[in-house]
């Protein structure tokens, strides 16, 4: 998978970060997810055990391309 990196918002870089992929998908790099509360809610709707989440500032959504 060939990876175009789009932004990110930290100041020193590192994460958060936005990449879009030859798949014309993206991936997010970011903090994972672990307050029990939003573990739990996303466990309820359905979190498979070989995914993960992560979060990341609304900031970095900027990058994202405006057709999407």
């Amino acid at each position: 998978m060939k990876l175009t990196h789009l932004g990110t918002a930290s100041g020193g870089g590192g994460c958060p970060e936005l990449y879009l992929t030859d798949r014309d998908t993206y991936v997010v790099q970011g903090s994972k997810v672990t307050d029990p509360e939003a573990l739990a809610a996303l466990e309820e709707r359905g979190l498979p055990d070989h995914e993960t989440a992560v979060e990341i500032p609304r900031a970095l959504l900027t990058f994202a391309p405006k057709d999407t």
